[in-house]
């Protein structure tokens, strides 16, 4: 497994167990019979971008893109020059009216990562156009572990938690982090409350009053 060695250490244990040993025979399987997203070395992207102790804000998605050429490890992100899924777009389109800067016209969010953005799937594989098909096969239990380290970390850090799925993390985490619940950027939900939710600027805000520094959300 491509996993970053700060993040192998602390997962180690949780690789060797069996529903993550039955999750890779299912992913091997599904491999030779379909389409899967993302490539098998860009599964853990999200880890590969960011160091455990690194992480400043956590941005969780459900899974991955499942149309072709979408898909690269990161929650939300798409390659160049990938048009812009919906979600993408309403995600710059807050940060547009929170902070009053255009975003760049690029999907690829690799730059919010390399300043400490994990961002993580709660699924993190799926089949092409099959929305949530690996969903309920051992994923949510490697990410929610992901989460539960993350949230033992005594740095303050801030988790947006968008939509349900997201969501139901949020118990795992203790009062020194910064949560910041809000609907699912998705065309579906955006409406609903995810437009308005000032997330980027509240988040920025935490981090400068933690002593970090802000994220350039561009």
């Amino acid at each position: 497994m491509k996993i970053r060695r700060s993040w192998l250490e602390l997962l180690q244990d949780e690789t060797q167990k069996p529903y993550f040993k039955n999750l890779q025979e299912f992913l091997k399987a599904e491999r030779v019979k379909y389409d899967v997203y993302p490539e098998d070395d860009l599964v853990f992207n999200a880890l590969n971008f960011v160091p455990y102790d690194k992480v400043k804000v956590v941005i969780l998605g459900q899974d991955p893109y499942h149309e072709p050429g979408q898909a690269h490890g990161l929650s939300f992100s798409v390659l160049d020059p990938t048009p812009l899924p919906p979600s993408l777009v309403n995600i710059y389109q807050e940060i547009k009216n929170d902070l009053g800067i255009e975003p760049q016209k690029s999907g690829d969010l690799s730059r919010w990562a390399k300043q400490g953005v994990l961002l993580l799937n709660t699924t993190l594989t799926v089949r092409k156009h099959a929305a949530m098909s690996h969903k309920g096969k051992g994923w949510e239990e490697f990410t929610g572990k992901i989460i539960s380290l993350l949230a033992q970390r005594q740095q303050p850090m801030v988790f947006m938690l968008w939509g349900s799925h997201a969501q139901q993390f949020a118990s795992q985490i203790p009062a020194r982090h910064l949560v910041l619940k809000a609907p699912h950027p998705s065309p579906l939900s955006a409406y609903r409350g995810f437009f308005g939710c000032k997330h980027f600027s509240k988040c920025n805000e935490f981090l400068v009053k933690n002593g970090y520094q802000p994220i350039d959300w561009h």
